[in-house]
């Protein structure tokens, strides 16, 4: 006994099931608000049962296998159709429905006209939704806030920098003497010109005792220039505003800390947030970081280097931005390399369970880490010995330069 197939097609306006030989075997139309229309077509699209669809599946129960072109859709589908479930992309039964579609209309009683208007409202709206769920993933909300924090950093340092020579016309030893930028602005703003410097005042702003008694000291003694109060208002400013800097600065970090626990825990356990969200920001999401190659997450932030090398012929970088991982910055140059390698391959694993498991297994790929740093330290203790070209080759040079005299 023959099996009766039955093959899925759509378009804005209906889902169709089609026999071997493209006559429509049932039918079901998509709702007439084209957002609506839209919100089924997406969840076609994304390999999910629409309610139009679970109406023409309820319709076609004579067929003994459904025939679709997307294998996510199919396997849905096989866990609500009865019979068998097929896969065949761009089969020859959906194509010639694609080149014969106003033959279809008419079996509708739908106009050309009305096809392409609806067609057109429904791509707009379907359009409009792709965009809006591509910016509301969470890892471009990351990549967004660790660019900021770097774009908060570069105006910390220039207005710290600045503030440091302005006030330093008037206190120039207390520049040497407190080498954080943030206790050197508290002290600006907090405090304000030498004179009114004191041991106490510091210690409540939170310097350390010994640290305290050698600026109140220097504040008694300084040779710099006499400041106005029409002078301090001014640097004053300056200092107000690099200090809600600051506080911007650990906000951002406490988000981007947060965000990263949610969307990529792995990448976080292993490297640490704001590293994680640099490496996710470099590689245009965590969907791209999760089918990079680890060669190639080794250099991410490296690609001018990469490519000059390429170019010119010389030695390729060893690592990218993964060099702030402590790990790689700490060791030895010879070392580098190859830890570099072994934390980029964890961390393709760690990008690839965080997009597509959501298991947390960061503890496990760090421990594993850990023991290939510990194994490279171990047989590359030493620095490899350098090659020092044969004495013959250095003479037979030197005879050649003393002939060319």
């Amino acid at each position: 006994m023959r099996r009766l197939k039955g093959y899925l097609v759509s378009t804005p306006l209906a889902l169709m099931l089609l026999d071997d030989g493209g006559r429509v075997i049932a039918s079901v139309r998509l709702p007439e608000d084209p957002d609506k229309a839209a919100e089924e077509l997406l969840l076609l699209e994304e390999g999910r049962i629409p309610s139009t669809l679970e109406k023409l599946l309820d319709s076609a129960k004579g067929i003994d296998e459904l025939v679709v072109e997307d294998p996510d859709l199919a396997e849905k589908v096989a866990k609500r159709f009865t019979g068998s479930v097929s896969v065949k992309p761009n089969n020859e039964v959906a194509s010639s429905f694609r080149e014969r579609l106003s033959e279809y209309l008419k079996a509708i009683d739908v106009s050309e006209d009305q096809y392409r208007s609806f067609s057109h409202e429904v791509s707009l709206v379907l359009t409009r939704k792709k965009v809006r769920k591509a910016a509301e993933k969470r890892d471009l909300y990351i990549a967004q806030a660790i660019s900021a924090l770097d774009d908060v950093n570069k105006t910390l340092n220039l207005f710290a920098s600045r503030v440091r020579e302005w006030y330093g016309l008037h206190f120039p030893e207390l520049d040497e003497l407190l080498e954080d930028h943030e206790d050197y602005v508290k002290v600006v703003c907090k405090i304000g010109g030498r004179d009114a410097i004191t041991e106490e005042g510091l210690k409540a702003l939170g310097i350390k005792d010994d640290l305290a008694r050698k600026v109140a000291e220097a504040a008694k003694t300084s040779m710099g220039a006499d400041l106005t109060d029409f002078d301090l208002r001014a640097i004053r400013l300056l200092a107000d505003v690099t200090l809600e800097l600051f506080e911007s600065r650990r906000e951002l970090e406490k988000y981007i800390d947060e965000a990263m626990m949610e969307v990529a825990p792995n990448i976080r356990g292993l490297v640490g947030p704001l590293l994680g969200a640099r490496l996710i920001g470099l590689a245009g999401g965590l969907s791209k970081l999760a089918t990079l190659p680890a060669s190639t997450i080794q250099v991410l932030g490296a690609e001018k280097a990469l490519f000059r090398a390429l170019r010119t012929g010389g030695k390729p970088p060893k690592h990218g931005v993964i060099f702030q991982h402590p790990a790689i910055h700490k060791s030895p140059k010879w070392q580098r390399g190859k830890i570099a390698r072994a934390l980029a391959a964890k961390l393709a694993i760690a990008a690839r369970i965080d997009a597509f498991t959501g298991e947390y297994k960061a503890d496990e790929l760090k421990e594993q880490l850990e023991q290939r740093i510990q194994e490279i330290k171990t047989l590359y203790a030493k620095p490899p010995k350098k090659e020092v070209p044969p004495p013959r080759e250095r003479g037979e040079r030197g005879r050649r330069r003393r002939s060319r005299r």
